[in-house]
Order: C-alpha cells, then structure tokens, then sequence
C-alpha cells in the first residue's frame, strides 16, 4: 500500500506552492487528497486561481493519511492557523510520528500548534518568530525528521522532491526529479 497524504487548501493560498509539491507527490506515486478548509470544494488562491478540491475537511479523512501538508500564502496561512480541528490534528500527527510539511508563512501553523519544538525549521523570510519553539534555518527546505518545511514558492519542487524521499524513497525522487529536469 502507497503513502498518502492531505493537502489542506484554504482560502487565500498560494497557488503555485500548492500544485507544485502536489504535481511531484502524485508523479512519485503518493496518493494525495486536497482537502478544501472552506464552505465550497472551489478554493481560490491568493492570486484569484480557483482549484477543486477533492473532498471538504473532515478529521476522520486526513486521519486516515500519512502526512499532512499545508500550502502558504495570505490569507491561506491565516485560515488554516484559525482552523482548530486541523490544530488537534497536527497535534496528533506529531505524536503518532507522522509527516508534517508546510512552505512559506504555514511552517507557522506547525509552530502555533508546538509541532516545531526542538526541530530545524525553515519559512519565509519575516515569519521566523512564528517557528515557536525550532531552530530556525535560512535554507530553501529542511528536514529533520518527519517533519519538511519550505522558505517559498521558489522551493517548492525541492520540497515535494523531498517529501518523496520521506513517504517514498530517495530512489523515486531521483527519479522524478530526473524526469521533470530538475538540476
């Protein structure tokens, strides 16, 4: 059985940090589930592109995932910051050990719910006093651990490579990363 993972969309999100690692999961094999944190299953983005999400929110779906995945962008990040459900289940994520991931402001989600503690985190640049409780790193992505953060769209397909490398293996992000040309 192959890994998946929810991608939680919100109002406001920053298209392209979105659909990027999504492209690269579901190249690598990775089922992905993009979850609208909304009233509809139309999200748009921060840059007024509408996406379909595949489902509505529900604790009882991003349980039955390996990761949880949280896109950036304003007022994205926000959104899903207010979003309590999706709090508890960061929370419960970090205590079973299963993948986290954010890029951009949203590595701040993870530290608002004390995912970060005693991680290497990065974010964009500005938010750094919201990684409550990481070690702050200015590298484009990090890992430690299960938990990959992102600095920014222009690192976003570093991040979906390397989320691969967690949920997969580092021979199919290899892979991908050779098919999609990426240096």
């Amino acid at each position: 059985m192959g890994s998946k993972i929810y991608v939680c969309m919100a109002e406001g999100l920053e298209e392209v940090e979105c659909l990027a690692v999504v492209d690269i999961l579901r190249r690598g094999g990775v089922e992905v589930v993009l979850a609208s944190m909304g009233e509809e299953l139309l999200v748009t983005g921060s840059h007024k592109i509408a996406v379909r999400a595949d489902c509505m929110w529900s604790k009882e779906g991003c349980d039955a995932c390996d990761g949880i995945f949280l896109p950036g962008g304003m007022p994205g990040t926000t959104h899903l910051s207010e979003h309590e459900e999706l709090g508890e289940m960061l929370q419960k994520f970090k205590g079973e050990g299963k993948v986290l991931a954010a890029i951009c402001a949203a590595p701040s989600v993870l530290g608002k719910y004390h995912c970060l503690e005693g991680k290497r985190a990065t974010c964009y640049p500005g938010w750094e006093d919201k990684l409550l409780g990481a070690e702050h790193s200015s590298e484009g992505v990090v890992r430690d651990g299960n938990v990959v953060t992102g600095r920014g769209l222009g690192f976003a397909i570093d991040q979906g490579l390397e989320l691969l490398k967690v949920l997969v293996s580092d021979e199919v992000s290899a892979e991908v990363r050779s098919a999609i040309q990426h240096p």
